[in-house]
This record gives C-alpha cells, sequence and structure tokens, in this order.
C-alpha cells in the first residue's frame, strides 16, 4: 500500500471521503472513531506530528501536507498540498450541497449579536443553523459550514476579517446568497493599515454579493455603508435605519438600562402602517441597528411581525456583550469581549444617555491600533473627561501613555488587588475592553 497523495482538483475525492466519515477533527486530542484528523499549523504547533498518533485513537483517516510525516505502506495518511485549504474546499463543496439560503454576515462591531438576533428572528419559522460563538475565521467557518445538515432550511454566517483580503478569501467558501456589513470603524487598524483599508475588505462582501446577483441589507442611517454601496451600483438592495428612507425604520425609546424602541415597515402592502414597541433584554442605545437588521431580514423571509418582536423581547445575550449583570453589590453593564474607537465611543454614549446614579467605569485598552493607537486612547479620555465622568478606571498600557487624572492600572491583577482592598458599592459599572485584556475576570468579584 502507497500513502495517498491527493491533488487540489481532486476536492470531490476528498469531499466523497467526508461524507463516508461526516466528523474532521483538528484537535489529536479529541478523535472520535471513524473520524477525519486534519493537520492544520499555527504559530506554535504543527498538525503533522500528532497524525500517526490520531489514527492510533480511532481516526480513519488523517490528512497531511508534510511529505515528511507520510508513510509509503500507510493508505488512511492522505498527502496535500495544504490543510487549511483542502479544509476550506471540503466545506465550500458540503455547502453547495445545500440549496438554501446562506446569509453573510461582517461588519467592525455587532456582527455576533447580530448574527445572534437574525438567528433567533429566523428560528420562529425554520431550523436555522448559524455561527456558534466568534467562530468566523479561516478555521471556524468551514467548521461552521460542516455543521450544515439535510434538517437545515437557512443558515447565518458570521465572517471575520483583521487583515486586508480576508473577506474576500471567505465568501468564495461561504457563498452567500444575501447578506449585511454592520458597520465599518476603526478596529484592526494594525492588519488593515488604515480605515480606508477595513472599508474595502469589509466591502469585500459588497463585492461578491454585487457580482452573484445577492441581496444586500442595507444600513441607510450609516454614511460609509450607503457610500460603499453607491460605488458599487448594487443590483438588489432592502434598507433599515434611524431615518425616513429606509424601508424599515425604528426609534430609540429609552434605554436605562434596557433598549425599548419602536419599528415600522415602510414598503408594507397593508393600508396602514403599523408601529411595534419592543422591549429588549439589551444594553445600548447602538443595538437599534443590530435589532433593525434583524427584523429586515426576518420579514425578507417572511416571518411575522408577531414572531420578530416575540424573538427580540426574548433574546438574552450571552458571552460577555451588552450583558446587565446584578450582584450584591453593584448593577454591572458587561461587554469585556472586545473594544475599538468606534465601539468604545458607543458604549461611553450609552453609558452617558443612561439615566442612572453612581456610574463608574472599568475600561482596558483597544489593541491593534497601530501608530494610531496613541491619539485613541487620548480623545478617549478626553471624551470621558468632558462629558463629566468622574469614576474612571483605565487599564493597560495604551491607557497608562495617556495624560488624565483618571485612575491607572498596568493590568487587571492591579484592578483585583484594589477591589479586594476597596471595592466599589452601589454603583452601575461600565466594564469594557479588548479581550487581551481580560476584564471579564472582574464580574465575580464586584
Amino acid at each position: 500500500m502507497q500513502c495517498n497523495i491527493i491533488d487540489s482538483m481532486d476536492i470531490k475525492e476528498l469531499y466523497d471521503l467526508y461524507l463516508q466519515h461526516p466528523c474532521i477533527t483538528t484537535d489529536s486530542r479529541n478523535c472520535p472513531k471513524d473520524s477525519i484528523f486534519l493537520a492544520l499549523k499555527g504559530a506554535s504547533f504543527d498538525g503533522n506530528k500528532f497524525a500517526k498518533a490520531a489514527l492510533e485513537k480511532g481516526c480513519a483517516y488523517a490528512i497531511i501536507d508534510e511529505p515528511a510525516y507520510a508513510e509509503a505502506d500507510n493508505d488512511r495518511l492522505i498527502l496535500v498540498d495544504d490543510c487549511l485549504k483542502t479544509f476550506k474546499e471540503i466545506a465550500r463543496e458540503h455547502r453547495r450541497s445545500f440549496q438554501i439560503p446562506v446569509i453573510g454576515i461582517t461588519g467592525t462591531n455587532g456582527k455576533t449579536t447580530t448574527k445572534e438576533l437574525v438567528s433567533a428572528v429566523l428560528a420562529e419559522r425554520y431550523r436555522v443553523m448559524h455561527t456558534e460563538g466568534n467562530f468566523n475565521n479561516d478555521v471556524g467557518v468551514p467548521k461552521t459550514l460542516l455543521r450544515l445538515d439535510a434538517t437545515h432550511e437557512i443558515a447565518v454566517v458570521e465572517m471575520g476579517a483583521s487583515h486586508p483580503g480576508d473577506i474576500e478569501k471567505l465568501v468564495t467558501y461561504v457563498e452567500p446568497t444575501c447578506g449585511m456589513i454592520t458597520n465599518v470603524g476603526r478596529a484592526h487598524l494594525l492588519g488593515f493599515g488604515s480605515f480606508e483599508g477595513v472599508k474595502r475588505t469589509k466591502g469585500e462582501l459588497y463585492d461578491y454579493l454585487k457580482a452573484h446577483d445577492g441581496l444586500l441589507f442595507l444600513n441607510e442611517s450609516n454614511a460609509d455603508l450607503v457610500e460603499m454601496a453607491r460605488q458599487r451600483e448594487m443590483n438588489r438592495i432592502m434598507t433599515y435605519g434611524q431615518s425616513d428612507d429606509a424601508n424599515v425604520q425604528g426609534e430609540v425609546l429609552d434605554c436605562a438600562p434596557f433598549l425599548r424602541f419602536t419599528w415600522r415597515n415602510m414598503a408594507t402592502t397593508e393600508s396602514k402602517v403599523r408601529t411595534y414597541d419592543v422591549q429588549t433584554h439589551l444594553i445600548g442605545a447602538y443595538n437599534i441597528d443590530n435589532m433593525l437588521a434583524a427584523i429586515t431580514i426576518g420579514l425578507h423571509f417572511g416571518v411575522t411581525p408577531e414572531q420578530i418582536n416575540h424573538a427580540l423581547s426574548h433574546y438574552i445575550p450571552a458571552n460577555n456583550r451588552s450583558q446587565l449583570e446584578v450582584t450584591a453589590k453593584n448593577k454591572l453593564i458587561v461587554d469585556a469581549y472586545n473594544a475599538n474607537p468606534s465601539s468604545m465611543a458607543a458604549a461611553v454614549e450609552n453609558f452617558k444617555l443612561m439615566n442612572v446614579e453612581h456610574k463608574m467605569a472599568i475600561l482596558g485598552d483597544m489593541r491593534e491600533l497601530g501608530e494610531v493607537s496613541a491619539l485613541e486612547h487620548q480623545k478617549l479620555v478626553d471624551k470621558l473627561a468632558e462629558d463629566g465622568f468622574k469614576e474612571v478606571w483605565l487599564v493597560g498600557e495604551e491607557f497608562g501613555k495617556t495624560q488624565t487624572a483618571f485612575r491607572k492600572f498596568k493590568n487587571v491583577d492591579e484592578v483585583k488587588a484594589e477591589i479586594a482592598a476597596h471595592c466599589p458599592e452601589n454603583y452601575y459599572i461600565l466594564i469594557k475592553g479588548s479581550n487581551g485584556i481580560k476584564l471579564f475576570e472582574l464580574p465575580e468579584l464586584l
């Protein structure tokens, strides 16, 4: 017997093998019987080294891309040019076997929340497959697509990006039939190089939809997105927003602390346009755009207004995103998963507008901003002072460089020590920062 050598053109042969063994694992510590092990590489690991062990643990086959690990007498080892590319191509073959709507979602802020809201709305009528957690990168997207099965009627796939060309690559595997960009902001500038780089990369979803006659869901209130769509002369558009021009329009009623808003469908065929009032469990007036996106997509796919309102009013956020946590000592607004200048500004502005007493903010560095990092951190602390905030704790090296009277901490451990010595009480506390600052470790202490 010989080690199988699969040319990149023989992806259908590999997909047929996957159909016989419909479970791909990339972790040699988790090898279900008769699964396929795929040897991915990272900055500090090489899955090729564990391929043989994966076979011994129960995998039927192992796909590798390093000839040094091939064995001439072992046809359960399959040698390919590039394991990650092969993984994505298998996932694309799988996606193509389902003739269902696939909604692609990307954006700087709010894409995970929007994905969750869209999925909740669609689940009122359909069996939905959607991205779990934030599996939205080169590895996560293929894993998501391979979860599709015969029971699913619609799919919602989140796509993230931190470098030019990332979305262009992902859409070639996701092949969305429709999609949306939540917004574009100043994030991952170290990778994108500039805000224009952000817009070009996120706009690669628009490019795909235009080329394949896909439907775009567009936030009419977002000038950047409107301009990006205008430049591309998009074929098919449904709009939403807080403007009189949108198909689906909304207005914030209250956000103290949970968002309550109204919406109406101006594209209805009914003689009278109805206005709906929705009380949510989401913190932040900025979430109205995410809500309106879910409403617009739901209406397009035939979900009734009553079903939409039920889904939105019952949605409970998780994963440190716009959550309110009530402890014995404080009320915490936890948004500690990620942070960039636009999302931080929105969170601070919303916190300022909240009609509550005794406000406090614990804010962590905004990472990956490159050469504009010092400027953006200084702009934020200046805005906090201008808005009259008194109790602000700043955490991280970048905030440490700012000129401000607010308290500074080198890291989360210093914050923990301060909480242990003098725990704040009877405050509404906004907790927000990049994930690497680890502010998510604080709520249980407050």
